[in-house]
């Protein structure tokens, strides 16, 4: 029996949907050669930029974002269009969403509230692999430990047959993708100028700028303007594209773990010009390879001697370390109840039903619908260690029951959300695809973020995994403004940047 859908630009009656009506007339003018000439030149363009993600391989080699293979990640001519009263109520649920994990993080590595009252026991923290005693008792800026947070939202048909939207991962390490989300932008711009003088569009090409802003408030030195770095595990790393491009734009230097050192309890970065003493460290490398001395021995990817300056107050590491304790899978039913015990509201933004198979009656559940449930390893990541029960076969199915026996701790499961679905620009032509949407939330001294975010989309026909690392692709997402609101430029240009300085490596 076919699970019934959402589309984002057409009703059910195939009428089309009011924000996207525009648009659509637009779409209808566009001749088919044209569009596959532009979809050509922007495949040509990303290729010579060098826009690109490495697949998944050895999961031991510093960052969870690594991989291996390195293709080009597909881009969409046809936009996800978000109008704009949508937009504010999933903006103010994200905003209580951060704002309640930061406090959650803080807690456990603190006074520990919400276990003394009983929301979450105390072998959910402690035997969590992302639970970092060395965090105990350590302050850090503003309280704040997620400064960056990727919040995947899906949306799904309700009794009432319209979407509805539901957080299903929150990603609090190193959440990547943002600079695909710019160059997505940056692309539409390019091949269709004139949609954005025909729609109010919102703009998103100042995200460097309120990123630099968020790390600059998270210094713990105060001066006009702290020294930042982006941290990289190096050129072979999947997201590398990404973090070289997030340096630039901001105009912040690049490092890698040998750039950097330790001298009288501050870390330094070797320049042309000598030492310079670093503020803030934008990491896109995972907890255990950070600091040779205090996690894993042999990694090359840190810097000897990290933790102390960071648990001595002097350096600011953004994400904060632990910080995986509240986005693995494991705590994610709890997040609701974090919302309610830490701010005392109820949650805007609603989580997709979990089953914990930790639980004796949710396993049972789980291992008795198997063909009808998606389970996911609790520290599964990218697409990987993961069950989609409708398109699994039953040779796949009894593999997965066999090892949450196993260990039917390390396992959740949920419904098979049926994702909304987009028109899509594939080789047959148009056709709905489904799609999921990562926000990126940035904490400060506020909680802001540009509107919309990175849309991933399902290229496969049918498929429901959108993850580049499977062979997703993206698309612009546009969050239509108010008529009333004014218009705000759509430049690539990135105001504000500044000359950083040449490493003395080559």
């Amino acid at each position: 029996m076919s699970r019934p859908m959402f589309d984002e630009m057409y009703a059910a009656d195939r009428s089309v949907r009011a924000h996207y009506q525009g648009y659509q007339r637009w779409l209808a003018r566009q001749p088919d050669a044209v569009m596959q000439a532009r979809r050509a030149e922007a495949e040509m363009i990303f290729r010579r930029v060098g826009i690109t993600f490495a697949v998944y391989g050895d999961k031991n080699d510093g960052n969870s974002e690594n991989g291996g293979t390195e293709r080009l990640i597909p881009f969409d001519l046809i936009p996800r269009i978000i109008p704009a009263h949508e937009w504010a109520s999933m903006e103010r649920g994200l905003v209580q969403r951060v704002t309640a994990l930061n406090r959650f993080i803080h807690d456990v590595y603190h006074g520990q509230e919400i276990i003394k009252a009983g929301v979450i026991a105390s072998e959910q923290i402690f035997q969590n692999t992302q639970f970092r005693p060395e965090m105990m008792g350590v302050d850090v800026p503003g309280d704040i430990y997620a400064h960056i947070s990727g919040i995947d939202i899906v949306r799904a048909p309700n009794a009432q047959g319209e979407g509805e939207y539901y957080v299903l991962e929150d990603n609090l390490r190193v959440p990547s993708g943002v600079s695909y989300m710019l160059e997505d932008r940056k692309m539409m711009m390019r091949l269709f100028p004139g949609l954005f003088s025909e729609n109010r569009v919102a703009p998103v090409a100042h995200y460097p700028d309120l990123l630099l802003e968020t790390l600059r408030e998270n210094s713990p030195v105060h001066r006009a303007e702290p020294i930042v770095v982006v941290l990289t595990p190096g050129m072979y790393n999947s997201a590398y594209f990404e973090h070289a491009f997030l340096a630039q734009q901001m105009g912040v230097e690049l490092v890698e773990g040998q750039d950097l050192f330790v001298k009288d309890n501050f870390v330094y970065m070797r320049t042309t010009r000598g030492p310079k003493r670093v503020d803030v460290i934008y990491r896109r490398v995972d907890d255990d390879f950070l600091d040779p001395l205090a996690f894993r021995p042999t990694s090359t990817l840190g810097c000897a001697g990290l933790l102390n300056v960071y648990r001595s107050g002097n350096v600011a590491l953004c994400n904060a370390i632990g910080t995986g304790v509240a986005d693995d899978k494991s705590i994610y039913p709890y997040v609701p109840k974090m919302i309610e015990f830490y701010l005392g509201e109820k949650p805007i933004l609603k989580n997709v039903p979990t089953y914990m198979c930790r639980n004796a009656d949710d396993l049972k559940y789980t291992l008795a619908n198997l063909k009808d449930l998606v389970v996911k390893q609790v520290h599964g990541a990218g697409g990987y260690g993961m069950l989609v029960g409708p398109a699994a076969t039953q040779a796949e199915i009894e593999d997965f029951r066999r090892a949450i026996l196993a260990d039917p701790a390390g396992y959740i499961a949920q419904p098979t959300l049926s994702l909304s679905t987009c028109p899509t620009y594939v080789e047959s032509g148009i056709a709905p695809r489904h799609i999921d949407l990562r926000p990126f939330v940035l904490s400060g001294k506020t909680v802001q973020m540009v509107p919309g975010g990175l849309t991933r989309v399902a290229l496969k026909d049918g498929s429901l995994v959108v993850n580049s690392s499977q062979g997703g692709g993206t698309k612009d997402t546009w969050v239509l403004e108010d008529a009333q609101a004014p218009v705000q430029s759509q430049s690539q240009s990135q105001p504000g940047r500044r000359q950083g300085l040449s490493l003395a490596r080559s």
